[in-house]
């Protein structure tokens, strides 16, 4: 193994994934397990879980499956601590569950908004938090992935359906990233954002059924995201070679956002 082998070698680290057991969430964890890591699926649902467990079993990582619900707030400090007591410590924290609403601005409900803000958002710092105290802030290193969205970082094109919460929402994990790396950068932790755009998932499909074609001509390199995409960037951020990175969020979007 060479020098960027090594910085890029994930060995007994642990690596926690929230949505991890399919779209996003999954191909990340599947890159953090191929290069080494122990990697800790979060979800809600079981059925997901054990599926995304055995296809990565399969391929030879080391991976469990925590069932979780991260929408509720006040039982996000005991998950970390059932994290610690079962796994010891973690290094890793990928926060990719989120949710999206699709509703005119002018008819969107408060109570869907509320939703939205708190578990891509809320929930999100508190899972960070969490984190921060029980292993990275005693370790005095540890690396935080959020998964933003180019829609947090330019207006929704007045075609689509309207998502103004998910704007928000994920305009607000952007400057987060910010915060808390500037916050934690001294005390050795590192926060980054990837920003992806539009990959076929369960969340997009309403839209990909109706705008694929014209997404894509609006893509200078012609395509929608793929299964491998965001597997790089996740390596990186996440291990010693992107050890000099942190605050930022880097699209990846076929270069949707440049045009």
């Amino acid at each position: 193994m060479g020098r960027l082998g090594a910085l890029l070698n994930l060995s007994g680290r642990v690596a926690v994934v929230t949505g991890g057991s399919r779209g996003l969430g999954m191909q990340i964890a599947e890159a953090l397990g191929e290069f080494g890591a122990q990697v800790v699926l979060i979800s809600r649902k079981v059925a997901d879980l054990d599926e995304a467990k055995d296809r990565m079993s399969a391929n030879g990582a080391k991976v469990h499956a925590v069932a979780a619900n991260l929408a509720d707030h006040g039982a996000i400090a005991a998950l970390a601590d059932d994290i610690g007591a079962r796994f010891g410590r973690v290094d890793i924290l990928v926060n990719n569950a989120g949710t999206t609403w699709g509703a005119p601005a002018e008819d969107h409900p408060l109570d869907v908004w509320t939703k939205v803000i708190d578990l891509n958002v809320t929930s999100l710092f508190l899972l960070s938090q969490a984190m921060a105290r029980n292993f990275f802030l005693p370790q005095r290193k540890g690396a935080i992935i959020n998964v933003a969205s180019v829609e947090g970082l330019q207006a929704h094109h007045p075609a689509l359906p309207g998502t103004v919460a998910y704007n928000t929402a994920k305009g607000a994990v952007v400057n987060l990233t910010r915060a808390l790396a500037a916050e934690w950068g001294p005390k050795g932790i590192r926060v980054n954002a990837i920003a992806p755009g539009y990959f076929p998932s369960r969340m997009t499909a309403g839209t990909l059924a109706q705008w694929e074609e014209r997404l894509i001509d609006n893509t200078p390199l012609g395509k929608l995201g793929g299964p491998d995409d965001l597997k790089g960037v996740a390596l990186l951020l996440a291990s010693d070679a992107g050890g000099h990175i942190s605050g930022q969020t880097i699209v990846v979007d076929g270069g949707a956002a440049i045009i």
